[in-house]
C-alpha cells in the first residue's frame, strides 16, 4: 500500500487512475496540473507522485524541479506521457524522476512500476533512519553491570517493562548510565528490529529543539532552506529517548504534551498534521516532584512521561558494582591485555564516593590506564583526590539507601547534610586545580558541563571567593 497523487489534466484519465489504483489497495488522490499539485504536497506526504508533462499553469517538469528543490523527502516521480514528449521525459529521470511512462499505457504496467517507486521510497526513509542511528551512536544491546541488589532490580524492572508501550521515566544522578537502560528497554521491546533516537534536551538551544523534535518546513526560519524531518518523524516506529528532558523549556513542553496526548504534531513553519507512533522514554537527573511543584515541569507532562518510573540508584550505594565496572571498563580501554588492578587501588576505587558515579569512573580510569606501568594500575595513577576522599571515607563516611540499610565493612550512617559537604569540597577542590575553568572542571569531575552549573548555584560557588 502507498499514498499516491495523480496529476494529470485529463480529468476522465486521472479518475480512471484513482478508481485502479484504489482497488489494489492504494491511497489516491488527485490534482488538474502542477500548481494545485504543489498545494496539496504543502500539506501532505507522498510516497508516489504520478505526472503528467503537458498541462496548463505549472507542467510537470516545473513541478518536478520544485519537488526536488523544496522537499527534504520528496515522492518518487513517475512521469506520464504522450508520444511527442518522449524525449523530455528521458530529460525527467535525469533531474530525479524515477521512472516514465508512455501513453496509452496499461494499467497493469502502471501497478507494477508504482509498487517499485514506492519501495524504493520506503527504503529511502528507512535508510535515512538507519543513518540516524549510526550518527547518534546507536549499538548493540548494552552492556550493564549488575552485580548488586540494587542493579539487579533495575534489570528486573527493565525486563517488566519492557514488553509494553508504556512510557518510562528514568532517573538518578548524572553519570549513572540512564542511556543505557533506556537502550536496554527498547532492545527488550517488540520495537527492537526499529530504529532508537535519542536527544539532549540541555544539549540544544531552545530555539533549536523544537527544529531538532518536530522538524521544519522550508522557510519557517532564516537557513531554513528545505523540509527537515525531526526526529519524532525519524523514530516513527521505534522508540524515541529524550535525555534531561526537565531542562525542556516551558514553551516546548505543551507542544510535547500535545503530540504525546494526539500522536502527531506540526512542523515548525508547517500547516501538515504528521501522524507518528513512537513510544516515549526520558530521563533526568532532577527530583521529579520538586521540578513539578518547583514550575520547572508541568504536572500534565509529567502524568505522560512518567507511567513508569525506573530509578537508578548513585554508584556510592551499591559499592559491590563499583570493582566489576571498572574491570569492565579496563577491559574496553585496554582490549586483550587489560591492565592489573592493585589491591590498594580496589580499596580506594570502592571507598570512593564517586559524585560522577560511572562517568567519573570511567574518566578516572581512563587516565589511569594511560599512566600505568608494567600492565598494573597502582594508587600513583589515580587522580590524588581518589586517594585522599576514598581514605577519608574509609574511616569516617558512608552512604547508605534508606529503607535498606547499611552495606557492610568500615562505612557508618552519616546525616545527608555531609554528604554535600563532601561533594562541595570536592568540586571546590577541582575548581582550584582548574584555576575555576569550569569545562575542565567538569572535565575532571567526569560530569557534564549542564550538571556542574547547577551543582555551582546550588554550593553557591558561581563566583570565586
Amino acid at each position: 500500500m502507498a499514498k499516491l497523487l495523480v496529476v494529470d489534466d485529463e480529468k476522465n484519465l486521472r479518475l480512471v487512475v484513482q478508481k485502479e489504483m484504489t482497488r489494489q489497495g492504494h491511497h489516491v488522490e488527485t490534482a488538474s496540473d502542477g500548481e494545485a499539485a504543489w498545494e496539496i504536497l504543502e500539506s501532505q506526504d507522498f510516497d508516489v507522485l504520478l505526472c503528467d508533462i503537458n498541462m496548463p499553469r505549472l507542467d510537470g517538469m516545473g513541478l518536478l524541479r520544485r519537488v526536488f528543490d523544496k522537499s527534504a523527502n520528496p515522492p518518487e516521480m513517475i512521469m506520464l506521457t504522450g508520444q511527442g514528449t518522449v524525449e523530455t521525459a528521458i530529460e525527467s529521470m535525469k533531474l530525479g524522476a524515477y521512472d516514465y511512462l508512455t501513453k496509452p499505457y496499461r494499467i497493469a504496467e502502471l501497478s507494477a512500476l508504482v509498487d517499485q517507486a514506492a519501495e524504493k521510497h520506503q527504503l529511502k526513509i528507512d535508510n535515512t533512519r538507519l543513518r540516524a542511528q549510526i550518527a547518534r551512536g546507536q549499538g548493540n544491546l548494552p552492556e550493564i553491570i549488575a552485580e548488586s541488589p540494587q542493579m539487579k532490580e533495575v534489570l528486573r524492572l527493565v525486563r517488566r517493562v519492557a514488553p509494553a508501550d508504556t512510557s518510562v521515566l528514568i532517573t538518578g544522578e548524572s553519570g549513572t548510565g540512564k542511556e543505557l537502560v533506556a537502550q536496554a528497554i527498547h532492545r527488550l521491546s517488540p520495537r527492537a528490529e526499529k530504529q532508537f533516537i535519542d536527544l539532549n534536551c540541555a544539549a540544544l538551544q531552545d530555539t533549536l529543539l523544537e527544529s531538532e523534535l518536530f522538524g521544519h518546513e522550508a522557510g519557517a526560519f532564516s537557513g531554513a532552506r528545505s523540509r527537515k524531518l525531526g526526529l519524532f518523524e525519524l523514530a516513527d516506529g521505534g522508540t524515541l529517548f529524550l535525555d534531561e528532558v526537565m531542562e525542556m523549556p516551558p514553551q516546548l513542553q505543551s507542544k510535547l504534551l500535545r503530540a504525546l496526548e494526539t500522536r502527531s504534531f506540526f512542523r515548525v513553519g508547517g500547516v501538515k498534521k504528521v501522524e507518528v507512533d513512537v513510544r516515549l522514554l526520558s530521563a533526568t537527573n532532577r527530583d521529579p516532584k520538586q521540578a513539578v511543584g518547583e514550575g520547572i515541569f508541568r504536572a500534565d507532562l509529567m502524568y505522560r512521561i512518567n507511567s513508569f518510573e525506573v530509578n537508578i540508584p548513585p554508584l556510592r550505594e551499591r559499592r559491590e558494582d563499583v570493582i566489576p565496572l571498572a574491570r569492565h571498563i579496563l577491559a574496553k580501554i585496554g582490549g586483550a591485555n587489560p591492565p592489573e588492578l592493585m589491591p590498594q587501588v580496589i580499596e580506594a576505587l570502592t571507598a570512593y564516593t564517586w559524585t560522577g558515579n560511572v562517568r567519573q569512573l570511567r574518566n578516572c580510569l581512563e587516565r589511569a590506564a594511560l599512566l600505568a606501568d608494567n600492565g598494573r594500575v597502582t594508587v600513583k595513577e589515580l587522580p590524588p583526590e581518589v586517594v585522599y576522599l576514598g581514605e577519608k571515607s574509609n574511616v569516617s563516611v558512608s552512604y547508605t539507601t534508606p529503607g535498606h540499610g547499611g552495606i557492610g565493612g568500615s562505612f557508618h550512617n552519616v546525616a545527608p547534610t555531609n554528604l554535600r559537604d563532601v561533594e562541595r569540597q570536592q568540586i571546590l577542590n577541582a575548581l582550584e586545580k582548574t584555576g575555576w575553568h569550569r569545562g575542565k572542571t567538569a572535565e575532571l569531575l567526569g560530569i557534564s558541563p549542564s550538571t556542574l552549573y547547577r551543582r555551582l548555584r546550588e554550593y553557591d560557588l558561581e563566583t570565586r571567593a
